[in-house]
């Protein structure tokens, strides 16, 4: 069975882009087959995996839209994983989505057009409570929500799992909650540690271990239009192959995820 996850969190700045594109990258490096779907309109997961969305001529926009089949708008990368890009277009998709029926639906019919050619199809989804969002919640069978170790990372998290509530209530009964991936993560301070204690004791959300630590290589993969497992080894690499190895083994075997303590 493909396994999809929606990563989603409607602030922005929370490495959510980052995370699908490294997690996918660390996949792939297990030898599994990976597709990631760039929600966003700004199409960064596109930039990110080395592809110009001012160059594509046809987008999961088109897929949404039923104008295109999704096999036909797929493309390759050098990191190994499958996409389904995303351009300026998608924008507009939002508007003509909600004037069809089963709108929320759209993007789980086109994938199930696919499914069996991969293990996992990770979505990007926009920064907002769209219904591109509603989109990917409704085809996921989780969902993981990016946070970022630094103040005020709660604000909007109540809002997110409310539409998750509401998702599970009406479009996605079997939709589960996965827990939070700490990011922009600083080992040396406590203060890091004390923002992810509070998010975790006030929504009581699982943190999933390990944290992605703060630095620049991720910055630096985004621009040269690769992810971060690509260049030479460094600490952010390392913790997203740890955290796909944890996932991985949760999606294949059902072994319990692994997850952040707090230092003593």
């Amino acid at each position: 069975m493909t396994f999809v996850l929606a990563v989603a969190n409607q602030k922005g700045g929370v490495a959510k882009t980052t995370t699908v594109a490294s997690l996918g990258a660390a996949l792939a490096e297990l030898g599994v087959r990976v597709l990631v779907v760039d929600l966003d309109p700004q199409g960064c997961l596109t930039f990110s995996l080395g592809h110009n969305p001012d160059r594509i001529e046809r987008s999961v926009h088109d897929v949404l839209l039923e104008d295109a089949s999704i096999t036909d708008v797929l493309l390759d990368t050098q990191d190994g994983v499958t996409l389904l890009p995303a351009t300026l277009d998608l924008a507009g998709a939002e508007a003509m989505l909600l004037m069809r029926a089963g709108r929320e639906y759209a993007l789980k019919r086109a994938l199930a057009d696919v499914a069996d050619r991969f293990d996992v199809i990770l979505i990007d989804c926009p920064p907002s409570l769209g219904v591109l969002t509603l989109n990917g919640l409704t085809a996921a069978a989780a969902v993981a929500v990016p946070l970022q170790c630094e103040t005020l990372a709660h604000r909007g998290v109540g809002q997110l799992l409310k539409t998750v509530r509401d998702v599970q209530r009406i479009t996605n009964p079997d939709l589960a909650l996965l827990g939070a991936i700490p990011t922009l993560y600083d080992a040396r301070t406590t203060h890091s540690r004390d923002i992810l204690s509070d998010v975790a004791d006030r929504y009581g959300l699982l943190v999933l271990a390990p944290p992605i630590p703060r630095t620049v290589r991720f910055a630096e993969a985004n621009a040269a239009g690769r992810t971060v497992l690509a260049g030479r080894k460094n600490k952010g690499a390392t913790a997203y192959r740890e955290l796909a190895q944890n996932l991985w083994a949760q999606m294949k075997d059902g072994a319990p995820l692994v997850e952040w303590q707090p230092e003593a």
